[in-house]
């Protein structure tokens, strides 16, 4: 199989491109090549430009990642356009090279966030909710799932992937959380009520192939593990898993003032649950938070 990929140097991308088996080939575009190569060697062949790409022909996957990192700095107006930009622009030229080959991928994945829901309190969300509430993440996302299902055609099939918070050692909302956790410093954000949809870095892997290698999955799907949490309980998960307390938290108006509008983020939520993909069959290795934790942390 050969794929395109774009955000091969995150999080996800870079676990992606060691996990894939023989067979597959990726090629990655990348503003760094030189750091890439560096750090990833010969896992992938490496491009700079879309220029380098005339068409999509010759590629029947697409896997696109890029993107801004969305809770990295403070939200000002221009950090929120460099945020929205990077996933939509990336992906509109995705789409005109899907829509100028004359044999598309066959399949073109494209990212998206369980923000696309928006703060949601205690409901159980699922992809068959019809009622987002309207803010920046859901805004981002819509737009950037709506220039994804542009690539959609007889030829080739779209899923979104509307992913939680990806536990790993290697990076995201886990590491960031690690240091005041091991201290004995860690707890609650807020009142600690809001629900954190997370995911196994090892489950996203293998939820990412089976959308791959699935001819009749399309559309949208959480990538989530099937039962999410409250903060509180996540907070006090973590403190137990690493034998520490969990008696320090964090109040809303502190976390307000450090990062201004991007604090909804951390004080709101959404309960989500992933309906689709599970009834395409596909089974999760860890379900319940504590396991998950544990194996990341004590592996």
């Amino acid at each position: 199989m050969q794929i395109l990929m774009t955000g091969g140097t995150g999080l996800i991308g870079t676990r992606l491109l060691s996990r894939l088996p023989e067979g597959y080939h990726v090629t990655v575009l990348t503003r760094n090549l030189a750091e890439a190569e560096l750090a990833l060697g010969r896992r992938a062949t490496w491009i700079s430009s879309f220029n380098e790409l005339p068409s999509l022909d010759g590629f029947d996957a697409v896997i696109n990642l890029a993107g801004e990192p969305i809770a990295d700095k403070r939200w000002s107006k221009e950090q929120k356009d460099r945020i929205c930009q990077s996933r939509w622009q990336i992906t509109e030229k995705l789409v005109d090279l899907c829509q100028r080959s004359q044999n598309p991928p066959k399949v073109f994945l494209s990212g998206s966030a369980v923000g696309y829901y928006g703060r949601q309190d205690e409901e159980l969300i699922s992809e068959y909710h019809r009622t987002p509430h309207d803010e920046f993440s859901h805004q981002l996302c819509h737009r950037w799932e709506q220039i994804a299902l542009q690539a959609q055609s007889e030829h080739t099939r779209v899923c979104l992937l509307r992913t939680g918070i990806v536990l790993s050692r290697k990076g995201g909302a886990l590491i960031k959380m690690l240091p005041a956790f091991r201290a004995g410093l860690g707890g609650r954000m807020g009142d600690g009520r809001q629900f954190m949809s997370w995911i196994h870095i090892s489950d996203m892997m293998a939820a990412i192939r089976f959308l791959l290698e699935t001819p009749d999955c399309q559309g949208p799907y959480n990538l989530t593990a099937p039962n999410p949490v409250t903060n509180q309980e996540f907070s006090e998960t973590l403190a137990s898993v690493l034998g520490r307390p969990c008696l320090f938290p964090m109040p809303g108006f502190v976390l307000k003032m450090l990062f201004g509008d991007m604090s909804e983020l951390l004080l709101t939520g959404q309960r989500v649950i992933p309906t689709r993909l599970e009834e395409a069959g596909f089974h999760f290795q860890f379900q319940h938070l504590k396991p998950a934790l544990e194996n990341l942390l004590k592996s």
